[in-house]
């Protein structure tokens, strides 16, 4: 008999080849790349995989044994929309941030630990930064998205959160606990949260978070662009317009129905 931690292991193991299956679309990943970014030994994820495979929650390409999610993934998706996605909702906030700010503009949502681009709509400046794009997972307090939902967390989750996790060895000394901490002390002083290149050199990022019915930091809005286009007083600048954007979106959700 199969004991309940043993089972409690292999769907820790499936929802992490799931999530790096999907970090990896549309262009899909080996089984050994899989494996890599689910930290599970590659036989045991390609027979986690062949099953996933069976019940239609993975594919495989015949040619070049790359793995995509599969067309039950879809479905599924599509029921949990209903409740969850709020994509169309936000594209025009996002589209006017765009448009507005001339940079490139996201919507980012939380999962647990880390954040979910959702959305991304180009600016009209023709320098622009490619560090974010749909799909791409970050954890908390990486980015300016996952900053500025870390920021707004009562600050029990923030020491729960910083007391189990070491950023350090893959996201460098600038993740640090300290460092994080005296960031989201920014952060909540401005209300917007700064990436000043921390992932890419040059690369610049504001976030501002977004609230569910309750009060919680469910997502957050995003700018992104080169060093020269965040000098401080611009800076201040798309502060203002990523919180009044994110108020905006704040309110619309409320008023939708059945988002919780």
């Amino acid at each position: 008999m199969t004991s309940p931690d043993a089972n409690a292991s292999v769907i820790g193991k499936i929802c992490s080849l799931l999530r790096a299956a999907g970090g990896a679309e549309p262009s899909g990943a080996s089984t050994t790349a899989l494996a890599r970014t689910a930290d599970i030994a590659r036989p045991t994820a390609h027979r986690l995989l062949s099953s996933l495979a069976e019940e239609g929650f993975v594919d495989r390409d015949s040619a070049s044994g790359r793995w995509s999610l599969g067309p039950e993934i879809y479905l599924l998706g599509s029921m949990a929309a209903l409740r969850y996605d709020i994509t169309d909702q936000a594209r025009k906030v996002v589209q006017a941030l765009a448009t507005e700010s001339g940079e490139s503009a996201f919507l980012s949502a939380r999962r647990g630990a880390e954040t979910v681009c959702l959305l991304r709509v180009e600016g009209s400046f023709p320098l622009r930064s490619h560090v974010l794009y749909e799909g791409i997972r970050l954890p908390l307090g990486v980015a300016s998205a996952g900053l500025a939902i870390l920021s707004h967390l009562p600050d029990r989750e923030v020491d729960q959160y910083l007391d189990g996790v070491d950023l350090v060895p893959e996201w460098g000394p600038d993740h640090s606990e300290a460092a994080i901490r005296h960031r989201v002390g920014l952060t909540r002083t401005t209300g917007f949260a700064v990436n000043p290149g921390l992932l890419v050199e040059g690369s610049w990022g504001l976030g501002a978070a977004v609230f569910d019915r309750a009060g919680g930091p469910a997502w957050a809005l995003s700018l992104t662009g080169v060093e020269t286009r965040f000098r401080d007083d611009r800076r201040r600048e798309l502060g203002k317009l990523l919180l009044d954007a994110a108020h905006r979106l704040t309110v619309q959700l409320g008023e939708r129905p059945g988002l919780d």
